[in-house]
Formats: structure tokens, sequence, C-alpha cells
């Protein structure tokens, strides 16, 4: 594993550029779903511009990453770029919504491969682990980064340049990387022919996308206890159970359930999933609490020192991983989501922007910003070397997971509060009746506060600040499983050297 120090720069640049693409269609378009309402006229399937990505990026990462051990990781990373880029072209073309979902789900697909493939090549072309958690670092940056920054980005560019643009961005910048890798990265390959897990594969996306949905609709299209959501829990642990038998017989399977043996493996599973939590729910909540509870413009001022914080404790905790054990650094960042929570249930509309600021600098650096690093470096030192892509792709998967699970069971918690603290109070402020459902709506205060008349805006606000500092309790519960499983995770820290590859080498 020999190369020159450009090549590896090069290598490094093409992969961060095809994971920051990734990560940031993953948020990108929910900023401009207006537009994409309004120029198809259409507003029943819209969330599913969305949801088609995320349930097609989630439910193909762990089969994505397997290939990637069986068969090669350059192989099925341009594969995956380059179903990536055909979906962002075809995107920029939809004529129709159902064109704009089915092309969502090819862009989709593509995504399920850059983001675990481009952290094994990291652990792969790097002989000092200590060089690639620091690397690592940097990506789960990117990554951090693009997840919180999406919104943004893609409100800004669907005002100025139109929504489309969203996407014919991607192009360029995916074929810039692609050429970059056919270049300077070369593999090795085993001679071994494998043996594909087809039935698991199937078993696998079909438990991943009923669960998804069944998330993702709870308490929102569907009640909890509607048939349509007691059917796809149901589906999502039938065929999950049939999952767990194959995987147990077959030789290749497409996840080897024995590395959940080793507990740091699963201990760092169950915190990504805490984490997801904690992440999706801020960036969901957040900005309706700056704008719809403090009354700001927009929610800048909140998302922003959370982006730099996030990069921040990213890249310091992928230094730091050369220092201490895995599960020092796991622990503080769990009882940093703890603290952070906790002061997140006390905020109130009376807030003012330096706090909110400092609350977001300890979200992003403490809370959010260190696994972006050191739950990859923590797998990838305790798996064999032929599980390394598989391994990777559990953090991210966990890690989605986590994220739709908090966000719609903090949706539920947030909007039964409202609707009852709006029930209790609209006599006093004379909301009227048949009023109550409308307002009940959170993101009511961020698109007309300003027409609605002042006590009851008032009254609305404060309603709405209780609501989401209830949701944040699910945060705090979800900390305390994660301090209590990093008690348990074990010892282990980064090695001074590396095992060797037994299956495919990646070099320079």
């Amino acid at each position: 594993m020999t190369g020159s120090s450009s090549s590896k720069k090069l290598i490094i640049l093409a992969m961060a550029l095809g994971l920051l693409m990734s990560s940031l269609d993953n948020t990108i378009v929910a900023s401009c779903i207006s537009k994409l309402s309004e120029d198809f006229n259409v507003f029943d399937k819209i969330s599913w511009v969305f949801t088609a990505y995320m349930l097609a990026a989630t439910s193909t990462m762990l089969v994505f990453g397997k290939m990637s051990d069986l068969f090669g990781r350059k192989m099925f990373y341009m594969i995956g770029i380059g179903m990536f880029l055909l979906g962002s072209a075809l995107c920029g073309v939809a004529q129709s919504v159902d064109q704009l979902i089915w092309f969502r789900v090819i862009q989709g697909i593509g995504s399920g491969a850059l983001f675990p493939i481009s952290f094994t090549i990291i652990y792969t072309i790097f002989n000092d682990p200590k060089d690639a958690a620091k690397m690592s670092g940097v990506f789960g940056a990117i990554f951090g980064l693009s997840s919180v920054a999406g919104p943004q980005l893609g409100s800004f560019i669907a005002e100025h340049f139109g929504w489309r643009w969203n996407f014919y961005i991607n192009v360029p910048i995916g074929l810039a990387s692609m050429i970059v890798l056919m270049i300077a990265l070369k593999e090795t390959r085993s001679e071994r022919k494998p043996k594909i897990d087809y039935l698991g594969t199937v078993f696998l996306i079909i438990t991943t996308v009923s669960l998804m949905l069944a998330l993702e609709w709870g308490g929102k299209n569907y009640a909890w206890s509607s048939w349509q959501e007691i059917s796809l829990f149901a589906v999502s642990v039938i065929v999950g159970a049939l999952f767990i038998l194959v995987e147990l017989r077959v030789p290749e399977p497409v996840l080897p359930l024995s590395i959940f043996k080793n507990k740091m493996v699963l201990g760092t599973s169950i915190i990504c999933f805490c984490q997801g939590v904690l992440m999706f729910s801020a960036i969901t909540y957040l900005p309706i609490f700056t704008v719809g509870v403090l009354g700001h413009a927009n929610s800048n001022g909140v998302l922003t020192p959370m982006m730099a914080s996030l990069i921040a404790g990213a890249i310091l905790f992928g230094f730091l991983q050369s220092k201490f054990a895995f599960r020092t650094l796991m622990m503080i960042s769990m009882l940093m989501t703890i603290v952070v929570a906790c002061l997140l249930v006390n905020v109130g509309p009376d807030a003012s922007s330096g706090y909110m600021i400092g609350l977001m600098i300890l979200l992003g650096l403490g809370a959010i910003g260190p696994l972006m690093s050191v739950a990859q470096s923590s797998i990838a030192a305790n798996v064999d070397p032929k599980y390394m892509g598989v391994s990777s792709s559990i953090v991210g998967f966990w890690r989605s997971i986590g994220g739709i699970m908090g966000a719609s069971i903090m949706a539920t918690i947030v909007n039964n509060n409202l609707n009852q603290l709006i029930l209790d109070g609209a006599a006093k402020v004379g909301i009227p009746a048949d009023k109550i459902s409308t307002l009940g709506n959170p993101e009511l205060l961020m698109r007309a506060g300003g027409t609605i008349p002042q006590e009851i805006r008032q009254f609305l606000q404060v309603a709405l600040a209780k609501a989401i500092n209830h949701g944040f309790i699910l945060s705090i519960c979800v900390g305390i499983i994660g301090v209590i499983t990093a008690l348990f995770v074990g010892t282990s820290r980064l090695d001074a050297t590396k095992k060797q590859e037994s299956t495919a080498a990646v070099h320079v």
C-alpha cells in the first residue's frame, strides 16, 4: 500500500466532494418543497421527494458496504457515484412529481454507496490508524456540516437560480470526483469468487423500508394505532426475523451478525442511534423555535454556530482519538448530550441571542460533532478488515434510523403538547374553537407570525416553546442510554499498527 502523497490528497479531495454531494442532497431538497409544489401544482406527493431519497439511501447502505467488501471499493464507489449523477441529472429535467420521485430513488441508491465506501477507503489507504482517524474527523465534519447546511444552501439556490439547480450542480462536481478516482485510485482484489446473499439483501431492504415508513408516517400521515402503522411494523418485525435466520446460515451474509459480538461495535451502533435522535430533532425543531418562538427573521443565527462548532468537534475529537480510549470520548459526547438536552428543555421565549449561540456551540462541539469521527474509528479498529465496508456503513445506518425515529417521536410529543396547551388556554386569549386545530401547526408562527394579533401570538409563542421543551426530554432519555452504553463498550483504542486487509487492497 504505497504511493505518492499528492495522489492521496487527490483521492481524499475526490471522496470529500462525493460525500458532500450525497449528504447535502439528503436535506437540500427540504428547503425548496414549496417551489416544487408550485411548479408541479401537486401538494400531496411532494413529501415523497424527500422520503424516497432517504429510504433508498438508508436501505442500500449496508448492501453497498458488503458489496465493496466482496468485489472491491473502487468498483462500487464508481457505481454509486455514477448512479448518483444519473439521478441528479434526471431530477433536474423531471417533468412531473412522479418522475422526480423515481429519479430521487436512483439518486438515493447511489448515495447509499458513497457514505460507507468513502470511510472504508480512508481506513485502507492510510497505514497509520491515527492518520486515518484524523482524516475521518474531517470527513465526519463534512457530513455533519452538509446535513445542517443543506436547507440553507438549497433555499439560496432555489431562490436565485431555480430548484432544478439543486440537482444540476452535482453533475460537474461528481464528474470531477469520478475522473480523479479513476486515475489515482488503484485496487488489488482477491481471486476468490464471492457468494452473494441475495435473499438476505431482499429481506434487509424490506425490513428497513417498512420500518422507516412506519416511523416517517407515524403520528403525521397515520395514527400510531392505525392499521397502516401496525401493518408496517409487523412487516418489519416478521421480515426482520427472517433476515436474522438467513444471516445465521449463509456463508457470506450481507450483514455479518458476528461483528455485533464485539462490545465496541454493538455499543457504537447504539450510541450512533442516540446521536441521530438528538441531531435530527435539533435540526428539525431549533429553526422552528428560533423563528416561531424567538421571532428571528431566519434560523441562521442558530444553525451557523452549530455548523461551525460541529466541524470543530469532529476534527478535534479526530485528533483526540490518538490520546484517549474510544469509551472516554463517547462518554464525553453522551454526557454533553444530556447537558445540552437539559438546557433545551428549559430554554424559553425570552432567551437572548448570545445564550442561544452558546447553546448551539455546546451542541455542535460536544454532543453531535465528536461522534462524526469517533464512531467510524471505533468500529474500524474492532472488526476484521474483510468486513471494513459493511462495518463502515453501520454508523450511517443507525444514525439515520435514530434520526427518523427521534424526529417522528418528537413531532408526536410536540404536536400533542401544543394542541393541549392551546386547548387549555384558548378561551383566555379569545381563540375561537374552530381555529384551535389550525393554530396547532408548529410552523404557523414561522410563516404567518406577523399577521396574528399580538396577544394571541405571544400566547402561541409560549405554548410552542413549552411544547418543544417537552420534546427534548426524549434527547435526555437517549443521552442517558448512551452514557450507560459507553460504560460497557470496553477499553479499546487506536492501535499503533494496522492489520492488512485480506480481501481487497486499495492503494495509490
